[in-house]
């Protein structure tokens, strides 16, 4: 069997799929800018590793499994994708990210990198011998917006810190002992003015784009700190920024951004907005999901799905099923 990688897929973050695998397959790289090799090399493939897949994508006949090396669909047209395709994707990244997210949250009420230059400086600022004194997790209350698996692990770790975790999602359900209840979005404003810190763990859609706006971040406490680990315009950009500037809300945390950069050689300011010149905003370039670890545990599961589909057994981690009578594979 066949699996194809896209040139510009094939940077590193795929090498140690061959490594996982169990049954037989031939990987084939072809570039996607070359229109007739690519066309040529899609036309054999039963499989393909990839981010996007647009509407002008060649016909690909043999394809049984596109499945995405990350967790998010934004880039994939379903509907353009063939029918006889299953469509899966790759978590793992809550590991990283909720580590992440502990960090940022440790480093707002320790400064350890100010304590550390004081003392390289000579200086005893924020010692027991002259304060100022600095914070504690403990106690503080951590509410998440949208409850799935960065939430959750996320959770887990705030509760051994001794925070209370509050949640709001899209469907509101049961409590899972480290939550008492997922409310409905309706609870939002509410749980914002109860929170200490509020982590928005949800995907970007047409839905949930600017959740954050003006109004929410008036409800939160003025001491209160927005991490933003998921997609930028889920926060209103403009209000994000007055809100921290005029110092309405304490600070924020922000992972993810509203520019991007097209090559790791340009310089891109991640706002049209000058957060860099705030001093109650950690900044950092989406950044959090990735560790020395993530891209083995990816390719393990990637790995696992090609030889589950040369196996004809059922895949994992499905984003779309293919049509009945193209599940099997020849």
């Amino acid at each position: 069997m066949i699996l194809l990688i896209k040139k510009s897929d094939n940077d590193g973050r795929l090498a140690r799929v061959p490594e996982f695998l169990t049954t037989d397959w031939a990987i084939e790289v072809a570039d996607e800018n070359d229109r007739e090799a690519f066309a040529e090399a899609m036309a054999k493939a039963d499989a393909c590793v990839s981010m996007d897949w647009s509407e002008n994508m060649p016909p690909a006949p043999r394809l049984k499994l596109l499945h995405l090396p990350g967790a998010g669909t934004d880039e994939i047209i379903v509907d353009a994708v063939p029918a006889g395709a299953t469509i899966c994707n790759v978590y793992e990244h809550e590991i990283g990210m909720s580590e992440f997210v502990m960090a940022t949250m440790l480093q707002w009420v320790i400064p350890l990198h100010e304590l550390q230059d004081n003392l390289r400086h000579g200086h005893w600022q924020g010692s027991h011998l002259f304060g100022p004194v600095h914070g504690e997790l403990f106690g503080k209350a951590l509410g998440i917006v949208g409850y799935g698996r960065i939430a959750k692990e996320v959770a887990r770790r705030a509760q051994a810190f001794g925070m209370r975790v509050l949640a709001c999602s899209q469907t509101a359900r049961p409590g899972d002992g480290v939550v008492d209840s997922v409310q409905s979005m309706e609870s939002l404003d509410s749980m914002l003015a109860e929170s200490d810190f509020v982590l928005l763990s949800l995907p970007l859609s047409d839905r949930t784009r600017g959740v954050i706006g003006a109004p929410q971040l008036a409800a939160m406490k003025p001491t209160a700190v927005i991490i933003n680990v998921a997609r930028g315009p889920l926060i209103d950009e403009e209000a994000l920024y007055a809100a921290c500037r005029d110092h309405r809300i304490g600070g924020a945390i922000i992972d993810t951004w509203y520019r991007y950069p097209s090559e790791v050689t340009d310089t891109c300011e991640p706002s049209r907005f000058a957060f860099r010149e705030l001093d109650n905003v950690i900044m950092t370039p989406h950044a959090s999901a990735w560790t020395d670890q993530l891209a083995p545990r990816r390719n393990r599961v990637i790995a696992e799905n090609l030889d589950r589909l040369a196996r004809n057994e059922p895949l994992i981690n499905v984003v779309r099923s293919a049509a009945a009578e193209s599940v099997t594979c020849c």
